[in-house]
This record gives structure tokens, sequence and C-alpha cells, in this order.
């Protein structure tokens, strides 16, 4: 099956230009094109490595299906199934994402942006695609063909394209309790305390508010990471926080043990107790909220 992301890139091209425009011209803000344009180029080169990440993990793919449980024709049903089941494993790869540092490594990336429009979309890392396919992997020994697996996860980044913008405001009442949409998704990029580690839907945000992960927007977001990462070199971007986990991991003075927890715990985590963790900040805002 062909690979959608790039034939949607010419209209990735078309819409960020777009709302380039509006943004200056409706909304009278200034828009940050160094910013944008260092999007673009982790965007570019995720394209590129994907080429080569995407054809392992497809051979992969097609060695274990060999091993599948079951055999799934690709009928209507099975694609409408496929739709939940993929979005469902969407939502746990994201999730853990933001709970395990080795998988933060790489989606730290998307996060890297103090902007919030369509070109944050295209921000994407240059090594989770060495790792992250693992948890797909339960769709293939289920019996879904590789192909259709791979199709329906690009079927999904692209939804997740349009919900990377500020110019929305709010979708009809039914939509929203349904999909992700750009609401939505804005507080998944916020630093609020409140908004922190939330909203990890792919297409429908039913998980979240499912497993106890939803928060509805309310205040403005801002946008970033709790310790922003200040620059616009793509190549720092991609590599720096692989390179601050491992020296956390090699150079901290303690146990064995407690240095691998480095790559397993949540970023920020620390074994002296001196970080900042993004879930003792939520706490924080919740005791200050109860005593308001």
């Amino acid at each position: 099956m062909p690979n959608l992301i790039h034939y949607a890139i010419p209209f990735f091209v078309i819409t960020v230009i777009t709302e380039a425009i509006l943004t200056v011209k409706v909304k009278l803000e200034d828009y940050e094109f160094k910013d944008a344009y260092t999007s673009i180029l982790m965007g570019l080169g995720n394209v590129f490595i994907g080429l080569f990440t995407k054809g392992l993990t497809l051979g992969l793919f097609l060695f274990l299906y060999e091993y599948r449980l079951f055999t799934i024709p690709a009928t209507w049903w099975s694609w409408f199934i496929l739709l939940f089941a993929e979005d469902f494993v969407y939502y746990w790869n994201h999730r853990i994402a933001h709970e395990s540092r080795l998988f933060w490594a790489s989606h730290v990336v998307h996060h890297s942006s103090k902007k919030y429009n369509l070109s944050t979309a295209l921000r994407q890392t240059w090594t989770g695609g060495f790792y992250t396919f693992i948890f797909w992997l339960p769709l293939v020994f289920i019996g879904f063909h590789p192909a259709m697996i791979i199709f329906q996860m690009s079927i999904s980044l692209l939804y997740q394209y349009w919900i990377h913008t500020e110019l929305i405001d709010k979708m009809p009442k039914w939509f929203e309790a349904i999909f992700n949409t750009p609401s939505h998704h804005r507080v998944h990029h916020a630093t609020n305390p409140q908004y922190l580690d939330r909203n990890h839907a792919g297409i429908f945000i039913i998980w979240d508010k499912l497993f106890g992960t939803f928060e509805a927007e309310d205040e403005k977001p801002v946008y970033g990471l709790v310790t922003n990462i200040e620059t616009y070199n793509p190549v720092k971007i991609a590599f720096k926080e692989w390179y601050n986990m491992i020296t956390d991991t090699v150079k901290s003075k303690t146990t064995f043990g407690k240095r691998l927890l480095y790559l397993i715990k949540p970023p920020g985590w620390k074994h002296d107790g001196t970080g900042t963790l993004s879930t003792d900040l939520r706490k924080e805002w919740e005791e200050k909220k109860a005593t308001n």
C-alpha cells in the first residue's frame, strides 16, 4: 500500500502557508517563521529516515505475521475494527511516551516547540521509528496484515495533522465528545500544571475519558516543555534528551539498578528525589485548587 504521508506533503505545504497568512492577517499575531522552519526540517528528516525504518518495521511485521493466531481478511468490517484497535494501541504508545523516559527521548521532539500551529505537527522524531513499533506487534499476532496496520498508522497521523492549530476554537459538542480535536490537543501540548500528561488520544478522545487522562481546555495553554530546549538546531532537538538520559544513566552516583531506572521512570525522575516530575506539578496544582 502507498505511504499516504508522502502523498500528503503538498497538502502540508499549502496548509502551513495558509495558516501563517491567517495568523498574521486574522489573529493579528506574529508568526514564528524560524520555529516553523525548524519543524519542517524535523519533518523532512523524519520522512527521509522513515524510508529506512518503515522498511525494517514492515519486514519484521511480515516475518512475525507467519506466527499469527488468526488470519483477519481485508474486508470492510476488519478495517472498521482496525480503526479502533490501532487507535487504542496508539493511545498506550503515546501515554507511555510521556511516562517512560526511554520513549520520551524520541517523543520530546514533538513537544519542543513553544508555538502551536500546523508546522508543529511536522516536528517529528528522527529516532522513534527504530523501536516504538513494538506497541503495534499485538495487532500482527492477532492476525491483521502488516500492510493494513502500517496503512492505518498513516491514516492516524494524517488525522492528527489538522488538530495542531489555534485557528479552530471548538468543534460541535458531539464531535468533541468522541474525537480528538484542536481544543483537546492544545491541552496535550501545554505546560500548564493541570494539562500535563493529558489527552493522549490519536483519533478518538474516548480512550482518555475511559482511562482517566482527559482534561478539557479551560485556561489558555502555554506551550513547550517544563524545561524548554532553547535552540532551533534540529540536530540538537533530535538528540539532546538522548544525551541527557544516557548521561544520567551512566554518570549518576548510585547503584546499577537505580541507574537503569533513568530509562524506565518518567522524564524528570532523579534517584535522589531532586527532579521535578510533571505528575508532581499536577499534584501541587490539584492541592492548591482543593484549598482555594
